[in-house]
């Protein structure tokens, strides 16, 4: 063995684990799979499965929780626009490391044996997505419903004009994500069309277009068109419902119902994570939409 210091040692192994991710890394992506667990479980366990390797290493749990702490963060220039989907994911890469490293530290005499189990448990976990056959149902119906301080037909005059996109976005969504910055589209009957563009975030501008499939007093069911936004990426919008119902003569209950595809794995972590931001997309298009402006509401 070389007469290497620990910090020594500790570099080079921590070259290696970066390399083999970043190998890792190109091959998810020229096979299409930066959607699937291979990113987000099978990336980080091979990372961590060399890190756990080094040699004088005190713990592998330290080893590894330092090793990919200095990989998110040279990966920022060498993913660019890909960095925001690992650092959504970074508690994955965290758990899967701590857990092999608990694994290893707890078989140190054995690691062999160790780290072949963990690979033979990891594999599995990180197949999700790959194909039909090994994905989680991925139809979502998130549902929001809010009270306005307004009349129905006041209401319904809101929702007919070109939908708002000034108010601001909540705070989820500007850590990375684009944001609508330009809308277009009236009226409420068959057939109107809304228009929203997309733009900042990871830098790929786009727009989602939407059609009036289905119109009655109180209920509007737009359909997506088509969708050239980023977001595509991660969820794919199906239709929207929005429904609303008079409580009294100055108090509107409006519901505002959002059907849309998860299109990130693994299923235990991203469902939630995506359920989340639609429903704060619902509760903000209620309020960009449904609520009539001052000079409506005196009308």
């Amino acid at each position: 063995m070389f007469n290497l210091s620990r910090s020594q040692w500790s570099l080079i192994f921590l070259i290696v684990a970066v390399t083999a991710g970043s190998i890792a890394y190109r091959l998810i992506v020229s096979h299409r799979m930066v959607q699937t667990s291979l990113l987000f479980i099978g990336m980080p366990a091979v990372i961590a499965i060399f890190l756990a390797m080094t040699p004088k290493a005190r713990t592998a749990k330290g080893a590894i929780v330092k090793g990919i702490t200095l990989a998110l963060l040279i990966s920022g220039p060498v993913l660019g626009e890909g960095f925001i989907c690992v650092l959504m994911a970074s508690p994955i890469f965290y758990l899967v490391g701590l857990l092999i490293g608990a694994f290893v530290d707890w078989g140190r005499d054995k690691r062999n044996v160790t780290i072949s189990c963990l690979v033979a448990i990891l594999i599995p976990l990180s197949m999700e997505g790959t194909s039909p056959r090994l994905s989680f149902r991925r139809d979502e119906t998130v549902t929001a419903s809010q009270v306005v301080s307004a009349s129905m037909e006041q209401v319904a005059r809101a929702l007919a004009r070109s939908p708002r996109v000034d108010l601001p976005i909540p705070l989820f969504g500007r850590i990375g994500f684009p944001r609508p910055t330009e809308a277009n589209g009236t009226g409420l009957e068959a057939g109107a069309t809304r228009t929203i563009h997309f733009a900042g975030g990871e830098g790929h501008a786009g727009d989602l277009t939407l059609r009036a499939s289905e119109s009655r007093p109180g209920y509007v069911r737009f359909e997506k068109v088509k969708d050239r936004s980023h977001i595509a990426l991660w969820l794919g919008w199906q239709s929207s419902e929005t429904q609303w119902t008079a409580l009294d003569a100055g108090h509107t209950r409006v519901t505002w119902t959002l059907h849309f595809e998860r299109r990130l794995d693994p299923a235990w972590y991203f469902r939630p994570w995506e359920r989340y931001a639609v429903r704060l997309s619902a509760e903000y298009l209620i309020q960009a939409n449904a609520v009539p402006a001052a000079a409506e509401r005196s009308e």
